[in-house]
């Protein structure tokens, strides 16, 4: 049993030019440009090349733009409820792909730009459900399917997939 669990697990990918990572339901290659700046070129995400640290740069150029896609997302459902948040946080934790505090913090996990947007979507709306209802009630999860709709397929995606985006070392 044990053997079967950690072969399941993911080989670490350290992120360099040349490595294919997952972005948004498709995949981004990490390849080299002259230029002081990170950006979209077709299938590839062109960054400096006379940087030491490819893949901090590649994370943080990750993290700026996921940050913008949670906060277009979470002010949407949030919205729909007349609700509010008070911040939106990212961090890098294994344990769980987002929270919501009492004083209406939402922390996501900068990971899910790398998830389909519509993996992403379901997480936020989960956790800005959670501003009305700060459990896993009949009410949160009827919340939930009233912002989201049914979000089976999008669960059980995170539950496969979760550990592959885990698996990508950005930093040494």
């Amino acid at each position: 049993m044990v053997k079967k669990k950690i072969s399941e697990v993911p080989t670490k990918v350290c992120v360099t030019f040349g490595t294919r990572i997952p972005f948004r339901g498709s995949v981004l290659e990490i390849s080299p440009h002259g230029k002081n700046f990170v950006k979209f070129y077709g299938n590839k995400l062109l960054v400096p090349d006379h940087k030491k640290d490819t893949g901090t740069i590649t994370m943080v150029f990750l993290q700026t733009f996921v940050q913008k896609q949670l906060e277009i997302e979470a002010t949407r459902y949030a919205q729909q409820l007349n609700e509010h948040y008070t911040k939106i946080s990212l961090r890098d934790v294994r344990s769980r792909w987002a929270s919501c505090s009492e004083r209406g913090a939402l922390m996501f996990s900068w990971r899910l730009v790398m998830a389909p947007p519509n993996v992403l979507s379901y997480v936020v709306a989960h956790e800005v459900a959670h501003l009305r209802h700060m459990n896993h009630s009949e009410k949160f999860w009827k919340q939930v399917f009233q912002l989201y709709g049914n979000h089976e397929k999008e669960r059980l995606w995170l539950r496969k997939n979760g550990p592959i985006l885990h698996s990508f070392a950005f930093s040494s």
